[in-house]
């Protein structure tokens, strides 16, 4: 299947998830997320970019990035380039230090900018590395609590949100933090477009007419493989049957939807004539069955 192209708009936020090559580590010394900062403080200024929220992960980095009229391709070629370039100098080594193909989704700020700040601040608290955000070091959490001053992090934006004093919309900030949600926001991407986090609404309203809401032959392909995986029709799937093999090419389906990103639980819903708390428990039993 052919790769989507970049969606470019100017002045528009993007989530963008950088990750190691075949998930490998990209940081190998705490100097290295030092080096990457500096690298991407120079870019930004140059590309008129502006970075909202980071977490420097393992082998991954989650970032809220908003740009100008320089796309985000070029924003992330030139951060991923000489980063790379740095670290394979020091460590003699050569190939692919990233996935040739980082991923992004456009976002509806107003919508999804707290969810999505709050969902990068707290990466580390479900993968285990830290009790709450506060412990772990490498994100924008600790500029947006006021505790380290980080100019070239943006927070003004998302704490304007939050309240209209700076120590009102920490606190806000903070409870925030505290809500810990259990879904991420990702998955609730335009069901007919997933490079797209927001509505059909917001999406004409920042690309025009470059943007077509289209079907979704992805979607449509895996439940095709289902359908022939698990001897079931749609009309089936889309039924109240309960039988076992229908039940588990629904959670077949949903998995791999999921998972790839294609689409969102409120799109199998639709799909399947369920509700969202259905989708997301099958989506769960079939992993435990895997663990």
């Amino acid at each position: 299947m052919p790769r989507s192209p970049r969606i470019h708009a100017p002045g528009a936020m993007y989530h963008v998830t950088l990750r190691g090559n075949h998930r490998q580590d990209i940081f190998f010394t705490p100097d290295d997320r030092n080096l990457l900062t500096l690298i991407i403080t120079e870019i930004i200024v140059d590309c008129g970019a502006q970075f909202h929220a980071y977490c420097y992960m393992t082998n991954h980095v989650h970032a809220l990035i908003q740009v100008s009229t320089t796309p985000l391709s070029k924003v992330m070629l030139l951060v991923a380039g000489r980063y790379a370039r740095c670290v394979q100098a020091r460590l003699q080594t050569t190939g692919h230090l990233f996935e040739k193909r980082y991923h992004a989704l456009l976002v509806d700020a107003d919508a999804y900018l707290l969810t999505l700040l709050r969902y990068i601040h707290l990466n580390p608290v479900r993968a285990g590395l830290a009790t709450s955000p506060d412990g772990y070091p490498w994100s924008s959490h600790h500029a947006y609590v006021g505790r380290r001053s980080e100019p070239w992090v943006t927070t003004e934006f998302a704490l304007r949100m939050l309240g209209s004093d700076r120590q009102g919309a920490i606190a806000a900030y903070e409870a925030l933090i505290r809500s810990m949600p259990t879904d991420s926001p990702l998955r609730e991407r335009n069901e007919r477009d997933p490079r797209i986090l927001g509505s059909d609404a917001f999406a004409q309203r920042m690309l025009g007419e470059k943007w077509k809401p289209r079907f979704n032959a992805a979607l449509q392909k895996i439940i095709n493989d289902a359908c022939t995986k698990y001897s079931a029709t749609e009309i089936e799937l889309r039924s109240a049957s309960r039988l076992i093999n229908i039940t588990r090419a629904r959670a077949w389906i949903t998995e791999q939807a999921l998972s790839t990103g294609i689409a969102s639980v409120a799109a199998l819903a639709r799909y399947f004539n369920r509700d969202t708390s259905s989708i997301r428990q099958a989506a769960q039993r079939r992993r435990r069955r895997r663990m």
